[in-house]
Formats: C-alpha cells, sequence, structure tokens
C-alpha cells in the first residue's frame, strides 16, 4: 500500500482532537508523499492547523445542519469539498453518526474507510473497526492501531513516550501571548504555573476555593499563577478565584488564541488542571503537567506522556464517568491545595 490521498475524520472535542494528533504524524512519517486531508468543527480547527502534517482541513459546521433548511443549504458545499479528492483511505477516528455521514460521502476503494475498536451509532457499518493489540488500552493508542493495522511500525512505549504530537508553535505565537501577558500587567519571562480552571463536566472541574489556595501556594514560592480556560463559565470561575484570593491571579481566560495557549504553556514552570482538553494540548507540548481526575477513567484518557503527572481525586467512586454526581458530591474538592502543590513540587523538581 502507498496511499497518496488519505481523509481523517475527526470532529471535536478538543482533548479527542489532540489525542488523534499522532495519526497524522505516523502515516506521514511513512508515507512522506501522501496528502492528508483532515475534518474538524470550528472550535478544534486552530488545533488541526498547528498539525504540520497535515496539508487540508475542511471545516465541518455541525451548527449549520441542524435544521431542514441548513441541510438543504449547506449539504450541496460539504459534499463538494469532501469529494475535491478520491482518497485511498479514509479513517473515521470520531466513529459516530456524523462522522459516519462524512465517512460516508466520501469516494474510496471497498474496504479502504477504517475506524477505531470502539465505533458506535452506525458508524460501524461505513467503516471498519480495527481490534488491534491496544483495544483495552488509552485512546490514543486505540487511534494507533487504525495505523498499525495499514502496516506501519509504530513505536510502542508503554508511558506513551514513543507517541509523537506533531504541533508547530511559531514565533508569532509566542509574541502574542506575551503581549496577552503584558495587557494583563504581567511578564512571560518571570516563572508561573498555568491553571485551567474549567471543564465540560460539571465534575470534572476543581471548587474554585481549592483553585484560589492553590494559587496562594503558588505565590508564597514565588510562582505566578496563571489561570486559561475560554467561554462565558470559566470566566466566570476565574473572576471568583481572583476574589478569594489575596493577591489576584494573572487572569487570561478567554484571551489567547490556541497557538497563543500552545505557546503560554510551552513557557510555564508548569500546568495543572483536570481531564479537559487544554491539559491534554499541553502534555503533548510536553509541558510538565498535573492532571486532576475524578469521574473520568486515567487509562482511558489520562495523562499520557513523560511530562503528565496525575492526581486522582481520593473517593471510591472515582471511574464512575457520570457528568452529574448522583450522590451530589464535589467530586474535585477532595484534592485539597495542599496535595496539589506536593504533587506539582515533584514535578518542578
Amino acid at each position: 500500500m502507498n496511499p497518496k490521498n488519505i481523509l481523517i475524520i475527526k470532529l471535536s472535542s478538543i482533548g479527542d482532537v489532540v489525542h488523534a494528533l499522532p495519526v497524522s504524524y505516523e502515516l506521514k512519517n511513512k508515507w512522506p508523499e501522501c496528502h492528508i486531508t483532515w475534518v474538524v468543527e470550528p472550535v478544534s480547527r486552530d488545533i488541526v492547523a498547528m498539525d504540520p502534517c497535515v496539508d487540508d482541513i475542511i471545516v465541518f459546521e455541525k451548527q449549520a445542519f441542524r435544521s431542514l433548511g441548513g441541510i438543504l443549504k449547506n449539504y450541496g458545499p460539504l459534499k463538494r469539498a469532501i469529494r475535491q479528492r478520491r482518497y485511498d483511505l479514509v479513517l473515521d477516528l470520531q466513529g459516530l453518526f456524523k462522522s459516519a455521514a462524512i465517512a460516508w460521502l466520501a469516494e474510496a476503494p471497498n474496504g479502504c474507510k477504517l475506524g477505531p475498536v470502539d465505533m458506535r451509532e452506525g458508524s460501524q457499518h461505513i467503516s471498519r473497526p480495527v481490534i488491534g493489540p491496544h483495544a483495552q488500552a488509552h485512546v490514543i493508542e486505540r487511534y494507533l492501531d487504525v495505523v498499525r493495522s495499514l502496516g506501519v511500525d509504530v513505536p510502542d512505549a508503554p508511558d506513551g513516550s514513543a507517541v509523537h504530537f506533531p504541533l508547530a508553535v511559531k514565533a508569532e505565537h509566542v509574541a502574542g501571548a506575551a503581549a496577552r501577558f503584558r495587557q494583563a500587567g504581567a511578564d512571560m519571562k518571570n516563572p508561573y504555573v498555568t491553571i485551567a480552571v474549567g471543564a465540560n463536566w460539571p465534575t470534572k472541574r476543581w471548587p474554585e476555593e481549592n483553585m484560589a489556595a492553590f494559587a496562594d501556594i503558588l505565590y508564597d514560592h514565588e510562582l505566578i499563577p496563571v489561570l486559561v480556560g475560554g467561554g462565558p463559565v470559566d470566566e466566570g470561575r476565574a473572576t471568583k478565584v481572583a476574589s478569594l484570593m489575596d493577591i489576584p491571579p494573572v487572569d487570561l481566560v478567554g484571551k489567547l488564541s490556541f497557538p497563543e495557549l500552545a505557546a503560554t504553556f510551552q513557557h510555564a514552570s508548569a500546568v495543572i488542571g483536570p481531564d479537559t482538553g487544554i491539559c491534554h494540548l499541553a502534555i503533548a507540548l510536553s509541558a510538565p503537567t498535573l492532571m486532576l481526575m475524578g469521574p473520568t477513567i486515567p487509562e482511558r484518557t489520562g495523562p499520557y506522556g513523560p511530562t503528565g503527572r496525575l492526581l486522582l481525586a481520593g473517593r471510591p467512586c472515582v471511574r464512575c464517568f457520570e457528568r452529574a454526581c448522583p450522590k451530589n458530591l464535589d467530586c474535585l474538592g477532595a484534592i485539597s491545595a495542599e496535595e496539589a502543590w506536593g504533587e506539582l513540587e515533584k514535578i518542578l523538581r
């Protein structure tokens, strides 16, 4: 096999897209001349744009397809964009109904549409699920099993150190991040720790009181706490954190593009936050990262790579995979500021 045109379908969320990036690296490493097109939703487009292995990006505007009028208006342009090329391989790494519809539109030889082991919602009838040697392992390895099935020799290391995340952070991104620091009254050259304040699931969020106490500890150790995130919910949480602190943090929530956020991670002394997309981005960039986890499963979506460290909430019901706690517990509230600092200090050493 020597594929010339490859289509990757991985739409969202941010963390899922980050986890799929090593697939593009391994494909390009095996077949340097291949042309890789990636279909992605707007929220994660800038992540894929940082991947030098991707040649073209097709943005799937999911919101535009939520009504009959939207479908009638947007189906034709999407179909034309997908069918600009005939593909030798189509990799549906999303494995859901919406990605199956895109895979169905793509023209490719029989048997050349593949996906990971856990495909569902009918996607398994459009693309063939690959049941590889890592079917029960981390989601990154499940994606890479799809590549392995093509005869690509993907390095294997239990700690994830053999996984390559192709992400290019340019000088202009560093300059943009530095400008945001200056606008917030800070200097990016001073030692700082980046704190991811939010997560989509309520059960994944570290309480504002714990974050504020942790940020105060950082100041005690001559480290500047820098808050990052995006969206109105995160902005509200950052405001509350700042109100609970002795000295206000540097609040960059909603102020950084993804490339600027990446530059911020690369220059940070460390990063701390929950199982969320931007923390997975930090780990992909080899930033020393402490990930706080409770409801999700570390073996599946935990920190993957030598620079990531896990701190699991001390509750008997962890790994429950519940978005809202049926016991009305504040899941990550079990992780105190002092406990988090003790783990982060090990990273800083």
